[in-house]
């Protein structure tokens, strides 16, 4: 590279910093619990969330997981991360609810997830609060959708959560803080290619 060209990169770089740099002086909030709703037809919902309790953990916070639906499958990420100091997991599922073909069934077994899930909410050691697939039970009406929109909204300041699954509901995306549409653009199940321990589960 030229001595110019390496001059015309600087000066773009020292022009971009500042852009950034004025862009993060005018946040003026410095902690706020989020809520977070990773959703969308695309793959890695629950693994971008699972990715956050890492994170989380990293910073010595305490983290719940309640899983809604989920049951039959042990998963990886259940394996491990279960066994963490500062992690506490809860598969209350019995199934994906086109597996159980059993209304009541599923209704109650979100029902004991969402007890779990306020539980947690109210415990003031809890930082982080995974509720993974509470979509899916919210779009078949295993839950009141008003009921949960009320919890979450009234949830303490300090209390971050994630909620994920397909087809969120509009008055949880315009309630939540961020909201992640992962877009599927390929997936090799079209192709025939089963669900692999490692990838999938």
């Amino acid at each position: 590279m030229s001595e110019q060209d390496a001059e015309k990169h600087r000066a773009k770089m020292a022009k971009r910093k500042a852009v950034q740099d004025a862009e993060v002086a005018s946040k003026t909030v410095e902690s706020k619990g989020l809520l977070m709703v990773h959703t969308g037809p695309g793959k890695g919902k629950s693994t971008a969330a699972f990715g956050l309790v890492l994170r989380a953990l990293g910073n010595g916070w305490r983290v719940g997981v309640v899983q809604f639906g989920k049951g039959g499958w042990v998963t990886g990420e259940r394996k491990v991360l279960e066994t963490f100091p500062g992690v506490s997991w809860h598969t209350l599922g019995e199934g994906f609810t086109w597996e159980t073909q059993d209304k009541t069934r599923d209704v109650a077994a979100a029902e004991r997830a969402w007890e779990k899930a306020t539980e947690l909410m109210a415990d003031p050691g809890v930082r982080l609060l995974v509720l993974d697939e509470l979509n899916i039970s919210l779009r078949y009406e295993h839950l009141p959708l008003d009921r949960v929109l009320a919890a979450l909204g009234g949830r303490r300041d300090d209390l971050h959560v994630v909620v994920t699954g397909r087809n969120a509901k509009p008055e949880l995306v315009a309630m939540a803080d961020l909201v992640t549409e992962m877009t599927q653009v390929k997936h090799h199940f079209g192709a025939g290619v089963k669900a692999q321990a490692g990838i999938e589960f």
